[in-house]
């Protein structure tokens, strides 16, 4: 589960990558995240990444996250 909403977040986050044209090192600076991590994360490398650090990309490219939680059926 927390691999899919890691997923979904760095979709969402590529998304506006490509329609702004943002390079890692410029999405780098806005998150305070250094570039390495940031092409790791945006690669797809879903180890050792925290969620934390995903919501900081969220932020920097203007986006925010919401989570709803329901029962299940």
């Amino acid at each position: 589960m927390e691999a899919t909403l890691k997923a979904q977040l760095i979709s969402a986050i590529l998304d506006v990558v490509h329609k702004e044209h943002l390079t890692h090192a410029e999405l780098a600076k806005r998150s305070k995240i250094p570039r390495s991590a940031v092409t790791g994360i945006l690669s797809g490398s879903l180890q050792k990444i925290t969620i934390d650090r995903i919501l900081k990309l969220i932020e920097a490219v203007g986006l925010t996250a919401e989570i709803k939680v329901k029962r299940s059926a």
